[in-house]
């Protein structure tokens, strides 16, 4: 039950300076940053991490407005650790379309875009955060983005109160 999740700060979210905000957030849910850097993704990168299977949900112009938007910036990257951490990540920042997001969560409180506005205007879904979406996700994403040795371990108080 305890696992990681990788968690990423989009460019978005870095140049509107909600870096410190968001993760204060996700710590004082309990969860433990085990890896954290600012990245600047290329095009390798951002492709290992928009996988195919993205252009078959939403279809490949979607996965290529993601993948340009990815390098538009410094990134924020991050592996958290904790209790059902997937599940508690993706309470915490809403659904991925920032219009459907309740206020409280992360997409909510700063987020507005909607789908049917980028898909008209052909834009990327501007929404500050990425999680992986379960399991199989974050088994792929956490080694896109760190190595093995970069992702440590360590106690905290939470670690306690989760015996």
């Amino acid at each position: 039950m305890i696992e990681q999740t990788l968690v990423l700060l989009k460019p978005d979210a870095v140049q509107r300076g909600f870096i410190g905000e968001i993760i204060t957030r996700l710590e004082r849910a309990g969860l433990k940053i085990v890896a954290m850097k600012l990245a600047k993704a290329d095009k390798k990168l951002a492709e290992s991490h928009y996988t195919e299977e993205l252009a078959q949900r939403r279809g490949e112009h979607v996965r290529n407005y993601n993948i340009n938007f990815l390098m538009e910036g410094p990134v924020v990257a991050m592996v958290l650790e904790g209790l059902h951490a997937i599940e508690i990540v993706r309470k915490i920042i809403g659904p991925t379309e920032p219009r459907t997001a309740p206020p409280g969560t992360i997409r909510g409180d700063y987020a507005h875009m909607s789908y049917a506005y980028c898909d008209v205007n052909k834009t990327v879904t501007r929404n500050l955060i990425h999680a992986s979406a379960d399991k199989k996700d974050a088994e792929h994403e956490i080694p896109v983005w760190f190595k093995q040795n970069e992702i440590l371990s360590y106690k905290t108080v939470h670690d306690i109160h989760v015996r």
